[in-house]
């Protein structure tokens, strides 16, 4: 199993406050955190994390955050010989808060992640062969989004986008991607609908699917999961687990998700796969430091039948 992540590549500097600061408010801190982080990172460690030989494509710059990454993807088993380190622009920083509630605020710099050539095209071109999943975020110009889509959807390659941070996205994404996977706001900020409820939830996902998605998956936080198809809606209840922080637990589900459809898991196998690496991000600190191994997984999805 093969999966392609086109993404941001970040270091992310976290704070842990008692609560989240209001508009001109200073707030002394419990502790800080400085690691690997990035949605598409974050979606590459997960997916690696479960066994999954991971290829990434991106840009750091050529400084010390840069090279940190870079280590620190390889630690995790991500392949980095698709990323490119730019002299000229500097590597993207995350700079993020999370309260003592384990809700977060984040502030993205793109910085590296934002340069766009076309041979990150023929790069990805390269690991779609046989590839199964390309992973897509929005931390990179739409252009190489569009692209590396219409690269993956020729190579007969699965393609699932991560619509964050929203962004006025071209037609042809929502018709190219199999799958779509907005949070609540991000799902309020494309339709105008604030699910609260599956069936809120199913009404916003068959707008998306008008524009052509053939599968969305809204993710709903502690509420679960909801996911609509050609071949029906299905609702997956949040996993229960103690929550330290919930910065990258999105990323988690994607990460998760890829790895099941990449093996062929049936979908309502596939989201609670996503949901369970999800729910276990949550009870640890940091992005992709957060990010669970497979035996953590198949363990909670086997108990929690």
């Amino acid at each position: 199993m093969s999966i392609v992540v086109y993404g941001s590549i970040n270091i992310d500097l976290t704070a842990y406050t008692p609560e989240l600061p209001r508009m001109g408010e200073t707030l002394l801190g419990n502790s800080y955190l400085i690691s690997l982080g990035g949605k598409g990172a974050n979606q590459a460690v997960a997916a690696s994390r479960l066994n999954a030989d991971v290829y990434m494509v991106g840009h750091v710059g050529d400084d010390t955050f840069g090279r940190q990454a870079l280590i620190s993807l390889s630690e995790y088993g991500v392949d980095v010989s698709g990323v490119n380190k730019l002299t000229d622009h500097r590597t993207g920083l995350g700079v993020i808060s999370v309260d003592d509630n384990g809700e977060n605020s984040i502030v993205v710099i793109s910085g590296a992640n934002m340069y766009f050539a076309h041979s990150d095209v023929e790069l990805c071109r390269k690991f779609l062969k046989g590839a199964e999943v390309l992973l897509l975020q929005l931390e990179v110009p739409i252009e190489a989004n569009l692209l590396a889509a219409r690269a993956a959807h020729h190579e007969g390659v699965k393609i699932i986008v991560d619509p964050a941070p929203v962004t006025q996205m071209p037609s042809d994404i929502y018709q190219l991607a199999d799958i779509m996977t907005p949070n609540e706001i991000e799902t309020e900020m494309l339709v105008g609908i604030l699910p609260s409820s599956p069936m809120e939830a199913a009404e916003a996902a068959d707008r998306l699917r008008e524009r052509g998605v053939d599968t969305v998956i809204i993710t709903l936080g502690s509420a679960g999961v909801f996911c609509a198809s050609g071949e029906g809606n299905t609702y997956i209840p949040a996993f229960p687990v103690d929550t330290v922080d919930t910065v990258a637990a999105g990323d988690g589900f994607v990460g998760g998700l890829a790895v099941a459809i990449s093996e062929g898991m049936p979908i309502d196998h596939a989201l609670r796969w996503g949901a369970a690496v999800g729910a276990l991000c949550t009870r640890r600190s940091g992005a992709a430091i957060s990010m669970p191994d497979r035996n953590e997984v198949m363990e909670l999805v086997s108990t929690s039948q």
